[in-house]
């Protein structure tokens, strides 16, 4: 669907600035990031896939309204894409042009002294582009059930932090004459496709996380971000926000070949191999 003109009315301007930080992480390791748009009731998904660590980095947002034209066609023509409720939106657009929109839509709040974290925020989306092949092939909308052994937020961070250090003394420890590009991929690529404990989560996804700040505290006085980003479901569509997921840190989920690990600020969806011989309890 071509979106360009159509606006975001986001329902609170604090979790857009949360978009706009997780939209500067991608650029951070692309330049030419492009992130896949999804919304329908009432939320707005946002998919990105960070290139070193080849998985499927979402990060979602209330909306209280889509406005424009060809919202309201996909919505059949009732006007459900008007001020008076949410839309129908699903396209790809530039990470960066899109993050320049949320920049400049909150750089006039401040301008005219309306600046409110509390309150919404409007941003228009920019032109759709062609997108890479990854954005075709999104986690599945529902069926996801819940993944047991998944260790505490403290021991995920552990994890990851000891990797890192794994890769850092090993790659100290070359020889001037392997110390290439090819030697160091090789080394990263056998620390990070090892699994966090039983769960068959790959490593590279945890650190993806940690990367895009999805592992950092959550905020006491953030209850909205802790609902977007834990609960909010992801494929080929947005479903409703799972009330018991505020108080939760971390989740595993698996679907139809996928892992997710779901967290306060968002989730890492990762395709894996061999989902059936984990132990996996309804979501």
């Amino acid at each position: 669907m071509t979106a360009a003109g159509q606006e975001l009315h986001f329902a609170d301007a604090g979790e857009a600035a949360d978009l706009a930080a997780f939209l500067a992480r991608l650029i951070h390791y692309d330049r030419a990031a492009a992130v896949r748009l999804q919304a329908g009731g009432g939320v707005l998904a946002v998919f990105g896939r960070p290139p070193s660590f080849e998985v499927l980095a979402i990060r979602t947002a209330r909306l209280e309204a889509i406005i424009g034209t060809e919202a309201a066609e996909a919505a059949g023509g009732t006007g459900e894409a008007g001020a008076s409720g949410p839309g129908v939106l699903d396209t790809t657009v530039s990470a960066g042009e899109l993050g320049d929109a949320l920049d400049t839509a909150r750089a006039g709040r401040t301008a005219d002294g309306t600046e409110d974290r509390d309150r919404g925020l409007v941003v228009t989306v920019p032109q759709a582009v062609t997108g890479p092949p990854w954005a075709g092939l999104l986690p599945p909308r529902g069926g996801w059930r819940r993944v047991n052994g998944l260790p505490g937020v403290d021991e995920v961070r552990g994890a990851v932090a000891a990797a890192v250090a794994e890769f850092r003394a090993r790659d100290a420890e070359l020889p001037e004459e392997r110390r290439t590009r090819a030697e160091r991929d090789r080394i990263g690529h056998e620390i990070w496709s090892r699994t966090l404990g039983d769960t068959g989560l790959p490593l590279r996804a945890v650190h993806a996380a940690q990367s895009l700040g999805f592992l950092r505290p959550v905020r006491a006085a953030a209850p909205a971000a802790s609902a977007t980003g834990a609960g909010a479901g992801v494929g080929g569509g947005v479903a409703t926000v799972a009330p018991d997921t505020a108080a939760e840190p971390l989740a595993l989920l698996a679907a139809g070949g996928w892992l997710r690990l779901r967290t306060p600020y968002g989730s890492i969806a990762v395709r894996t191999s061999g989902l059936s011989g984990l132990s996996v309890t309804p979501a």
